[in-house]
């Protein structure tokens, strides 16, 4: 798999499919009425936490990390409508698991998301054994069930970044590991884009991937770099043909995060 992958279609009418609607609020949209990336996220994560209470595993995993999560938008939401969402897995291993989650407005709009979620012991905070019980739950969707980790993005340097800027972080933005909240990240994505609109004119896929914790007081920069169609292979080959922006998440030295956005 690599970061053209094909995600696993909704397997409709499967009882484990879990499936919820909410309407769209006026915080969660841009200027224009577009659900934004960042609250699209939030959403991800709700949905999640309420399958999960569903599932009756609340108290015994409430604690995961999301690792690299994928959304395509494939024609935007707009205000007023009513969110589907439906979440179901695509593949298992015993600490781990890939989660799908589509989202469809009643008036034609589609994202598509699939989030690498790490279970997390609540003593350790460290990964840990998924239950017998509730990995034979969500191994009725998927029959993938060894799910390995593979990185599909590759840091930008500071050295040839056409920019360099900024992203303050907030005391809002922190969460309960005491760490900037997935959501933010895709906040990050959302000024971007805001400075670069053609990026919404066609089908995007974005995806990010985390490899640090961001903490209140970190000095947060985004590194943006654009790779032009043929001159890079480090996306993969299946992308030599389309123009590939990165975004890397840097405190100091350290990388925090890379993001990727193309055309689908």
């Amino acid at each position: 798999m690599s970061l053209d992958k094909v995600m696993m279609p909704v397997p409709d009418g499967h009882p484990d499919v879990f499936d919820r609607q909410w309407p769209l609020r006026v915080a969660d949209i841009d200027r224009d009425g577009r659900l934004r990336l960042d609250a699209a996220a939030r959403h991800i994560q709700d949905i999640g936490q309420d399958q999960l209470r569903e599932m009756g595993f609340e108290e015994t995993h409430p604690l995961w990390i999301v690792r690299r999560t994928m959304v395509d938008v494939i024609r935007p939401i707009t205000f007023s409508d009513m969110l589907r969402l439906r979440r179901w897995c695509s593949g298992t291993s015993n600490r781990w698991c890939e989660m799908r989650v589509r989202i469809d407005g009643r008036k034609g709009g589609l994202i598509e998301s699939e989030a690498f979620w790490i279970n997390i012991n609540r003593e350790t905070q460290m990964p840990s054994r998924i239950s017998d019980d509730f990995l034979a739950g969500l191994q009725r969707t998927t029959s993938i069930d060894r799910l390995r980790w593979k990185a599909y993005l590759t840091a930008g340097s500071r050295d040839d970044a056409l920019e360099i800027h900024e992203f303050p972080v907030r005391v809002t933005d922190i969460d309960l590991f005491d760490h900037m909240n997935n959501a933010v990240y895709w906040a990050v994505v959302e000024d971007y884009l805001a400075a670069h609109p053609a990026l919404l004119k066609a089908p995007l896929r974005v995806t990010i991937e985390h490899e640090a914790p961001v903490a209140l007081g970190d000095k947060l920069e985004i590194l943006s770099h654009v790779y032009a169609p043929g001159t890079s292979d480090r996306c993969g080959p299946g992308l030599a043909d389309r123009t590939v922006t990165t975004l890397t998440y840097a405190v100091g030295d350290e990388i925090k995060a890379v993001a990727a956005l193309f055309a689908l």
